[in-house]
């Protein structure tokens, strides 16, 4: 008995596909997992401080230190500012490098979509009518005629992923998308600390140019006084001409400081995405904000959950990971299977009438022999990729440790210099009061007056930077701890999976997670 084409087909191909499902579950490669910290790993040798002192009058409240307490989602409310907050909210909606993060964002997204496509098999359809002549020579009938041939065809092809390698790619695509999710939060985390950092920076500018200000009408009060006792014969031109020095000297601190506060303004302005001339006249002095009297400090074991460099840094890791799975699966057999359906006939017959039916399939396997060892350093490249990123995800940890323990040290150390420079100032101001007086009945020379003047401009500067410094800290702190971005207001625990305003699931997904041991070497190589 003649065996059919339809039976033949299934001999060819059944082998073909029993290997493909036996081979289905097979993902060469390594399985990702994130590397250990050490477990020792902390922000001091020594036992930190758990509060930080300053002088109440300055703003400078104490602030204690509290370990494991969470971090809010959007820190800069604690400043109790509702014109800092209002500056932090519009500069989220319009700075274009978060605009420009949310379109790589989405745009990675969409390479996953892409990706995921090659699982499937693909489908085309094609519709052809064409008119020829066969030569009669060659058809051995001289008076051919002329046909209309149509034709039309369904074709399905289909690369079965029998050794993982399309799914490695999918898992490089996507931790390439975490990238730029944990891209997008560095930008947000960056931008809100730029925006807070600057308000400070405004602040302590203006109490800057206030103090110098009042400076030059004490000193102005002095040459009045002066000139009145020159014009008496009390005194010489000497100590006139040191005074209106002097006070040529304060006023020539002014506009340096001046220039300080519009090129400060205009960079809070490229934060907000506006344009210099779209300055809306805000402003900030240190006594319009409060320091938190509460700071978080977070577990060691937590940082690398919590800070986006970090986690971009580990997606970077798991991508380099999945490329030695992709390399490794390229060295392995190629399986494809394609087939057609379709119907093809000459003028005056249907398109799919009796007889006119056409089909193929067909599969095929293809491994490669010799490429003079392409492939194979392809394989070593990628191993070697990822060392290198295994090494930067090692020193962006250490990194954020160091950030940590700096912003740590830095409260402490602020709070001090606070304390110090509220004492000096207020000294400086009793000495000045106390050598004006002298002078006023001839008791000290005009030298005296003119040091305690210097000494009192000096410490008053001084203790504004100071009262400016721990401000600046507490924010350092709150970067340094990642932002608190898991607690922002548009995480909806409630909606995992499902778009958010960033048009991916619920970051409620990329909450810091528990680690997990690194992949051996040797099972790198696999």
């Amino acid at each position: 008995m003649k065996e059919q084409p339809r039976q033949r087909v299934s001999h060819v191909l059944a082998p073909l596909s029993l290997l493909c499902l036996a081979l289905a579950g097979c993902t060469v490669g390594p399985d990702f997992a994130r590397p250990d910290v050490a477990a020792n790993a902390d922000y001091s040798k020594e036992k930190l401080t758990t509060t930080a002192h300053a002088d109440i009058d300055t703003g400078g409240a104490a602030q204690r230190l509290i370990a494991g307490m969470d971090i809010p989602g959007q820190w800069w409310t604690l400043f109790r500012s509702p014109a800092l907050n209002a500056l932090v909210e519009e500069a989220l909606k319009a700075n274009p490098d978060v605009s420009a993060a949310q379109a790589a964002l989405r745009q990675a997204n969409e390479l996953i979509y892409a990706d995921q496509a090659s699982l499937f098999p693909s489908v085309s359809g094609n519709v052809q009518k064409a008119r020829e002549k066969v030569s009669g020579v060659t058809s051995g009938v001289p008076q051919s005629p002329i046909l209309t041939v149509s034709s039309a065809s369904l074709s399905v092809s289909y690369a079965p992923d029998v050794f993982g390698g399309t799914r490695r790619q999918i898992e490089s695509t996507t931790a390439q998308a975490e990238y730029q999710r944990f891209q997008l939060e560095a930008t947000y985390l960056t931008l809100t600390a730029n925006v807070v950092n600057t308000a400070i920076s405004l602040a302590s500018v203006r109490d800057q140019i206030a103090s110098t200000e009042e400076i030059i009408r004490l000193q102005g009060g002095q040459l009045d006084l002066l000139q009145a006792q020159r014009r008496l014969g009390a005194i010489g031109d000497s100590d006139v001409l040191t005074q209106q020095t002097a006070l040529a000297q304060t006023r020539a601190t002014l506009p340096p400081l001046q220039k300080q506060l519009a090129q400060t303004r205009n960079q809070l302005m490229a934060y907000l995405g506006r344009f210099p001339n779209q300055d809306q006249g805000e402003r900030f002095n240190l006594a319009s904000l409060r320091l938190p009297e509460e700071l978080p400090v977070s577990l060691p074991s937590a940082i690398v959950g919590q800070r986006p460099d970090v986690r971009s840094a580990e997606a970077q890791l798991h991508q380099a990971s999945a490329n030695i799975g992709v390399a490794v699966a390229n060295q392995l057999p190629q399986f494809s299977i394609t087939g057609s359906l379709g119907s093809t006939v000459a003028s005056g017959t249907k398109l799919f009438s009796s007889g006119s039916g056409v089909w193929s399939l067909a599969g095929s396997i293809t491994q490669p022999i010799f490429d003079a060892g392409a492939l194979e350093h392809r394989k070593r490249a990628a191993v070697a990729a990822y060392d290198e990123s295994a090494a930067r995800y090692r020193g962006t940890v250490v990194t954020a440790f160091q950030d940590v323990a700096n912003a740590l040290r830095a409260l402490e150390a602020d709070a001090d210099a606070l304390n110090q420079q509220v004492v000096a100032e207020r000294s400086a101001q009793a000495n000045l009061d106390l050598v004006q007086a002298q002078f006023r009945l001839g008791a000290v020379a005009y030298i005296n007056l003119l040091t305690a003047q210097q000494t009192y401009q000096n410490t008053a500067l001084s203790r504004v930077k100071a009262q400016a410094a721990r401000y600046s800290d507490t924010t350092a702190l709150f970067q340094a701890l990642g932002g608190g971005w898991w607690n922002r207001a548009d995480v909806n625990p409630d909606t995992k999976g499902s778009p958010d305003r960033f048009g991916l699931p619920s970051w409620q997904e990329i909450m810091p997670a528990k680690s997990k041991a690194a992949p051996a070497d040797a099972a790198r190589l696999n």
